[in-house]
């Protein structure tokens, strides 16, 4: 019989390619030619697992952008982020994956993604990327 303590639990862990950004839905952004706008949204229930261990990561995402012509739409952004629940992704990883697949789709004129991620082990990690596109 093996000890308790060496007992294995298996965790499926998966890949960062079953994150789609098809579910973003980009909605025209109407007062373009009039003013900028800066938008915060915030996700504080991320979550996603460690790729080495399988054990949950949990932070909140903060979404900082200016939009040029198009703003994303916050259900589709929910469904968006809602895919990495399982998935193994380093939380630098995180952080730049989404602001690569926000980018693509909304060409902003500036964004920035920070994941600010809860403690584990005693050490709390906070990780931004930023796009400086069109000005």
């Amino acid at each position: 019989m093996i000890p308790p303590f060496e007992k294995h639990i298996k965790y499926n862990i998966e890949s960062p390619d079953i994150v789609k950004t098809d579910v973003l839905t980009p909605i025209e952004y109407q007062y373009r030619s009039r003013r900028d706008v800066d938008i915060v949204i915030r996700q504080p229930e991320y979550t996603s697992v460690c790729p080495m261990t399988g054990l949950p990561d949990i932070g909140c995402i903060t979404i900082k952008y200016r939009p040029d012509e198009k703003l994303v739409e916050l259900k589709s952004l929910k469904f968006y982020l809602l895919q990495y629940r399982n998935v193994g992704i380093f939380y630098e990883h995180v952080a730049n994956r989404i602001l690569d697949d926000l980018v693509a789709v909304l060409s902003p004129k500036f964004m920035e993604v920070t994941g600010d991620f809860t403690a584990r082990g005693g050490i709390t990690a906070r990780v931004t990327a930023v796009f400086e596109g069109k000005t």
